[in-house]
């Protein structure tokens, strides 16, 4: 199989396959093996989340839709509301105008939520990799495949030819042999009877 590896990393990809780094040489594998390389890159990359990942990400979801925002605006105008305008006339204001304890809320929620928004977006940009690597042993599994398929093309026509002109030259001795089988009745024909 070895000898196999290093014909094929010759030949297709115009190097030895010591030379070859691991992905090339995985594809060199599959290839001498007849397996295919195709992932699903979702299901690869899911498969390593941890607990923490998955919360991250749904955090990140939640944090980058118009539902939270639209829900974050409604809370700040209702936190508004209650200590500006209901809770002044009893008295008896919560947080009242700059509305410094709301202004904590948000920051500390910022400070916690940027985050793990950038961890989300960290393991997006891991997965991307992921689905260029996968991408990459594909395209390489397909261009070698093809590289094979015109080789045996090749050689399918090459035979072809050689088979040919292998009949071409029985034909032409076949040929030969009858126009001197002519020639020889011609000659024994023109040779007066005595």
């Amino acid at each position: 199989m070895d000898e196999e590896l290093r014909h094929l990393a010759e030949e297709f990809l115009s190097t030895g396959y010591d030379s070859l780094n691991d992905r090339e040489r995985k594809v060199i594998s599959h290839i001498a093996r007849r397996h295919h390389v195709a992932q699903n890159v979702s299901h690869a990359f899911e498969e390593k989340l941890t607990f923490g990942d998955r919360l991250a990400d749904k955090v990140a979801a939640i944090g980058g839709s118009w539902a939270f925002v639209s829900g974050f605006g409604l809370l700040i105008v209702t936190w508004t509301i209650i200590n500006s305008g209901i809770l002044i006339r009893f008295g008896d204001q919560f947080d009242p105008y700059p509305y410094v304890f709301l202004n904590l809320i948000l920051s500390m929620l910022a400070a916690l939520q940027a985050p793990v928004i950038m961890m989300s977006q960290n393991r997006q940009a891991a997965k991307d990799r992921l689905a260029d690597g996968l991408d990459y042993e594909v395209n390489l599994k397909a261009e070698v495949e093809i590289m094979r398929l015109h080789e045996k093309l090749d050689h399918l026509r090459i035979d072809a030819i050689i088979g040919l002109l292998d009949e071409q030259k029985e034909q032409v001795i076949l040929l030969r042999r009858a126009m001197e089988a002519k020639a020889d009745t011609a000659r024994g024909s023109s040779v007066p009877a005595p």
